[in-house]
């Protein structure tokens, strides 16, 4: 398909279904409006359009001869017909761009009519409308980076509308958030048969998932930008447009428990619906799951983990580790391997490869293919005390745990007091912190005669406790736990003669 017929079946598209849903949304607010609104949604869809071409101040040959097939014969205008020179000298695109930065009137009818009923009228338009805005960015060989960039304000300006009017429970699937609690550890381990293909998750679905995330606002924005270059690329394919290689391989840095394997799978499932996967697993390993203890074992056992992942991800943690054993370790064999089964499967196999940062960099600088295979590095941040006190309370909420205001203050005080230096657990620490909070409550509920469902759900300031294992419950406080007393009709019985099986041998 050329460049210049690309776009006009994203519009009509958009055209054809968003007419529908403002037709009908017209009909619910008040006053109510009824007719024929075609024509006002080809004008949203041309402001859409030239507002996005001229994001990047570049006004291409493409995107304004897709411009012109597109709309010439839909709008009463000199359109039909005008060559691109002719219109970087109108007004119709040049300085269009600032309609991007504030919500239509059409969209937020949509989204009031939907806060009255629960429909989906205004995720009808924002679908429509991110598919004209990749498809765009997909025009030019290059997608310029103030494209992606526009696409992910875009894509938050109309989702924020919408969790701002819709009440939560007639929110859309995507549309809501809650906060992700980040798993107690990164667990290892890899499946012994490729999983079955699936069909691929809704996108927006996997990102409202990331999303939910606590914090990592950085991450979130680096994963939008990856995934909507693979989208852009994928539309191009689809359309015999000319693409350019982009790497699907990537470096996690960051403490323990910061997300990464989490975002990693998230990613692995975004690579397979944007088509850059076939399959969108994540395949979990780590030095111990590549690296053999015998001359000629290392090599195979990478390939095992390359053939496990095949048509997914390859999460290799703490990687770093694969180049710690000195010339004569076998995990630089693993790496050579690992280098080489990326070149040959560059197209069927993602690898993240996660560590601490000054350990990766070394590890990227200990093969001259790493550098050019790994383009791109992923920061993971530590959580700050408000970010922890968020994933603390998610946690109690998941297990039905309620918390006051001086356990509150607690929790921060705790957190407050971790020193945040290399190694530092974040999440987990998090999760540590819950667990321990838990023994003690139960320590403490136990010594309760009838202890309500109010005392078996409510921490106390005092059940707050720091991480396990750096220190140990202490003393119980309150009475000791309760004994039935003994039935007076009952005589007492007396102490039981251990058997001759049980009986110790004297010591004569």
């Amino acid at each position: 398909m050329r460049a210049a017929d690309a776009l006009a079946p994203v519009v009509h598209a958009f055209i054809d279904d968003v007419t529908v849903v403002v037709t009908d949304a017209a009909s619910r607010v008040s006053p109510p409006r009824r007719g024929d609104f075609h024509d006002e949604v080809v004008i949203e869809a041309f402001n859409l359009c030239v507002a996005f071409i001229d994001v990047d101040d570049r006004l291409t040959d493409n995107e304004l001869w897709a411009l012109t097939n597109t709309f010439g014969p839909l709008l009463p205008t000199d359109l039909a017909g005008a060559t691109p020179t002719v219109l970087r000298k109108s007004t119709l695109v040049a300085g269009k761009k600032d309609w991007l930065s504030r919500l239509s009137i059409m969209f937020d009818i949509l989204v009031t009519a939907d806060g009255q009923d629960g429909g989906e009228r205004a995720m009808t338009y924002y679908r429509r409308a991110l598919d004209i805005c990749h498809l765009i960015a997909a025009l030019d060989e290059i997608t310029a980076q103030a494209e992606l960039d526009a696409i992910g304000s875009y894509r938050n300006l109309l989702l924020n509308h919408i969790r701002m009017l819709v009440p939560r429970d007639r929110q859309p699937e995507v549309a809501k958030v809650e906060p992700h609690i980040p798993e107690s550890a990164d667990p290892t381990g890899t499946p012994s048969t490729l999983p079955a293909v699936t069909p691929p998750r809704p996108i927006e679905e996997l990102l409202a998932e990331l999303d939910s995330l606590v914090g990592l606002t950085e991450v979130k924005e680096e994963v939008r930008l990856v995934t909507d270059l693979l989208r852009v690329q994928q539309l191009r394919k689809e359309r015999d447009l000319p693409t350019i290689d982009t790497s699907l391989h990537l470096v996690f840095v960051g403490n323990p428990g910061t997300g990464k394997t989490t975002v990693a799978r998230l990613l692995a499932q975004i690579y397979h619906s944007v088509g850059a996967l076939s399959r969108g697993h994540l395949v979990e390993t780590d030095r111990s799951g590549m690296v053999a203890g015998f001359v000629g074992q290392t090599a195979p056992l990478v390939v095992k983990r390359f053939d496990e992942a095949d048509g997914g991800m390859l999460f290799v943690d703490e990687a770093y580790t694969l180049v710690r054993g000195g010339e004569a370790d076998f995990g630089r064999e693993a790496v050579d391997q690992m280098v080489k089964c990326m070149e040959d499967r560059r197209d069927r196999t993602a690898v993240v490869v996660a560590g601490y940062p000054d350990e990766m960099a070394d590890l990227i600088a200990a093969n001259p293919g790493l550098k050019s295979r790994f383009p791109k590095t992923i920061n993971f941040p530590d959580y700050s005390t408000d970010e922890l006190q968020r994933i603390f309370e998610g946690i109690c909420r998941k297990q039905r745990y309620a918390l006051d205001e001086s356990s509150i203050q607690r929790v921060r005080d705790v957190l407050d007091a971790e020193p945040r230096d290399k190694g530092f657990g974040n999440g987990r620490f998090a999760r540590n912190l819950f667990e321990a909070s838990v023994a003690r409550h139960a320590t403490r509920v136990a010594r309760i005669e009838h202890p309500t469902d109010d005392d078996l759900q409510r921490f106390s300031a005092d059940d707050i406790g720091a991480d396990p294992g750096m220190d140990s419950l202490p003393p119980p406080v309150g009475p000791p736990p309760y004994i039935p007393a003994a039935d007076p009709a009952d005589p007492p019985k007396p102490p039981a003669t251990p058997s001759a099986a049980t009986q110790l041998p004297s010591s004569s």
